[in-house]
């Protein structure tokens, strides 16, 4: 398939900038790939489409606040710092997108107010550089620090800007390991109050961490989609969730379904080819779109994405990409909500 295959217009579409609450009264539309039907329900149902047994797999990463206003040394510009990924935490090195570009240069010192700073010291690409936090304390001091100087990093199609409000409404339930640039959106709409329902039916709740970069909002731009590439990102997979999908596949009964497009691709990352998951940690930049043959995955909870994103292409890798532009349509017309704080789908 072709990046045009992609493209549609999002003039007309619903994009909420706050997410609905409760989050499990979000819409959920539910397309059945072998019926080839598309049926419309509440989030909070989803349940009804799980069995006991049925293995759900989420992404317990935590969204940091990663943007950082600042002044630069000596002329005293407004600047800002983008954090990217944590490099050697011993050092306080880190990757990180600037602004603007063209005036921060290696062996600049950047200030973000009096007890922290920070210099440049390499360029990596045309916005990004490394820079070394210059502070005394732990790295724990200097999270306590980010975490109340830093914004959330929305996404760059929602225009408001990020209040303290985000800094629980960008999360899901399940965050707890802190290392993400964008919120898992799949796994936003859960509730306290859905997981026990869905606990009590007999379905295995199992966590994965992928830790979330700035490439999650980068388009394709290449017209070969064998051509891109993808960021690298850190993921984990436990010996517990392991061993708990490698039963489901085993049994004929029981299905694997990856809440969100990370979650399905750090499970695709883990099969050997012996057609089991493994566990461990390592950087995946798996990028797939159709055809694809999905080797764990049964079923998906995804959301409605963006034209020309990765994860609009995952979702057609797995749905079909006819069916899928069928439910997009389908869910214009009937007025879903789009993009990060949108509404859902359930794909079996």
């Amino acid at each position: 398939m072709k990046l045009t295959d992609f493209k549609f217009d999002t003039d007309d579409f619903n994009v909420p900038e706050k997410p609905v609450q409760p989050r499990d009264a979000a819409k959920l539309m539910v397309l059945d790939r072998e019926e080839q039907t598309i049926s419309h329900e509440k989030f909070s149902d989803i349940h009804k489409y799980m069995n006991e047994g049925d293995v759900l797999v989420y992404n317990d990463t935590k969204v940091f606040p990663a943007r950082l206003k600042g002044k630069k040394e000596k002329t005293d510009a407004d600047i800002e710092v983008f954090l990217l990924r944590e490099l050697v935490p011993e050092n306080m090195l880190w990757d990180v997108l600037v602004e603007p570009a063209r005036k921060i240069r290696i062996g600049n010192k950047l200030y973000f107010g009096p007890n922290l700073m920070a210099e440049v010291i390499d360029n990596t690409t045309s916005r990004g550089r490394t820079i070394r936090f210059l502070f005394e304390g732990s790295n724990e001091d200097l999270y306590h620090i980010l975490d109340n100087i830093g914004e959330m990093p929305l996404p760059p199609y929602i225009e408001r800007e990020a209040d303290e409000e985000d800094k629980e409404q960008y999360q899901t339930i399940f965050a707890k390991e802190r290392g993400s640039v964008a919120a898992p959106f799949a796994a936003m709409h859960f509730t306290e109050e859905l997981v026990e329902k869905l606990e009590d039916k007999g379905v295995q709740m199992l966590p994965i961490t992928m830790h979330i970069g700035w490439g999650t909002f980068r388009p394709c731009e290449v017209e070969d989609l064998t051509k891109h590439r993808t960021d690298s990102e850190n993921y984990y997979i436990s010996e517990e969730t392991s061993d708990k999908i490698n039963e489901a596949l085993a049994s004929d009964e029981h299905k694997v379904v990856g809440c969100g497009t990370t979650a399905v691709r750090t499970i695709e990352t883990s099969i050997m080819a012996s057609g089991i998951s493994k566990p461990g940690t390592g950087w995946t930049d798996k990028f797939i779109f159709p055809p694809y043959d999905f080797k764990i995955t049964e079923g998906v909870i995804t959301n409605f994405h963006r034209p020309e994103s990765t994860m609009l292409m995952l979702g057609a890798a797995f749905a079909g990409y006819d069916f899928l532009m069928e439910a997009y349509e389908e869910a214009q017309e009937e007025d879903y909500r789009f993009f990060a704080f949108g509404d859902s789908m359930l794909i079996i």
